[in-house]
Formats: structure tokens, sequence, C-alpha cells
């Protein structure tokens, strides 16, 4: 599903269930030891996809430890990222020599929690929504895609990026958005993310291959 809005530089695993046959390395082991029993299979399957996606750049098994703010530590030249929901899992990686950073997410294409959308989204994207036609559920799309926009924004800058400082603009022909950043990066600026969405076996997944 996810492979459907990357660009060919990425490589990608997908999981629509649970592996119980996943062996964790002892450093993967140690992170999740205390979590509960559900956590636990989350967090190596999706280990799984990504060790699937590393292979596919010829890259051998290796531990993927959370490190800053949750980001996956990834081999020496590699960019990606992860996400899981319910019922799906999927990891993403490139060579950093083709893209400079990778962001995704998905989520279950269902009406966001009461109250969320007010806490993450700005006056201009609310009223984008009032007037997109009838499709998956906007709201949620919207929350994915400002989670991929934050998966690409961190590795760049190691800097926090909240909900309101990515103005996202959803296109709903074309399966396209564009986010414009309202943050001040460290380094060279950071202007805007360009990234695509997809909508299907109910389920809303978005993705941004930044180029630098």
């Amino acid at each position: 599903m996810i492979g459907e809005i990357l660009p060919g530089a990425a490589r990608f695993a997908e999981a629509f269930d649970d592996r119980v046959d996943v062996e964790l390395f002892p450093e993967e082991a140690a992170v999740i030891s205390r979590a509960v029993a559900k956590r636990r299979t989350e967090f190596a399957t999706v280990r799984h996809c990504a060790r699937e996606a590393l292979a596919a750049l010829g890259h051998p098994p290796s531990p993927i430890i959370p490190g800053e703010r949750g980001a996956p530590g990834w081999p020496g030249g590699v960019v990606g990222s992860m996400t899981h929901c319910a019922g799906y899992r999927a990891a993403v990686v490139a060579r950093a020599a083709d893209l400079a950073s990778i962001g995704v997410d998905a989520e279950p294409d269902e009406p966001l929690p009461d109250g969320v959308l007010e806490a993450i989204a700005r006056p201009e994207e609310l009223e984008l929504l009032r007037h997109l036609p009838s499709g998956p559920h906007w709201d949620r799309l919207l929350f994915s895609a400002k989670e991929s926009v934050y998966k690409t924004w961190f590795p760049l800058t190691r800097t926090w990026l909240d909900f309101t400082e990515a103005s996202i603009e959803l296109h709903p022909d074309g399966g396209t958005f564009r986010a414009r950043l309202l943050a001040e990066s460290p380094g060279p600026p950071l202007r805007e993310f360009h990234g695509r969405w997809l909508a299907a076996g109910g389920l809303v997944v978005t993705a941004i291959a930044h180029t630098g």
C-alpha cells in the first residue's frame, strides 16, 4: 500500500497483522521489555519490516533502537521512517545519497477523536476542510500529513515541530499535499515539504520524500 506513494529511490516493507515469530536483537528487547504484549509484538513486527526494507538496500540485519524523541536509529548512510496503526505496520528506507529525509504515517480512515482536530489544526486548515469534497476522513488525513511532516523534519533539524507550526494544503485530486513550514530551522532554511497520500482498505497513508 505505502509503495504506491513512494519514489523509486525508496524501499519498503509492510504488514497487515502482527508477527509473533520475530527475533529481536538484545538491545531491542531491552527497550521493549516492560511493555505490554501488544506493544511488544507491534514493535517487533515493524522492525521486521524495517529489516526487510534495509535488505533491499543491501544492509544486513542490525538493531534499530529508538533514539531522541523515539526516532529510529538507522544504519549509517540510510534515512527512513516507520509507522504503525491498527491493522497496519510499515517501514520505508532510502540511501542518504538519494533522499535527505523520509516521513511516513498510517492511520485508520476514521474521524479524529473529539477535540483533536481543534488542537492540531490551524484556522486556514479548518477552513480548507469545510470545502473539501466527499472522500476519506479529511481530518484524519490532515493529522497523518502532519505526522509525516514531523518525521521528515526531525532528522534534518533535531528540533521539535509543533502541529501548528506546519500549514497543510490537501489536494483531493491527485493525492498530494503541500506543507508550509512556519518554524525556524537550524542550518539551511526549510520552507516546505511536498507529499503524497492514499486512502484504501480502511486506512489513510501519507508520505514525504524530501530531496533536500
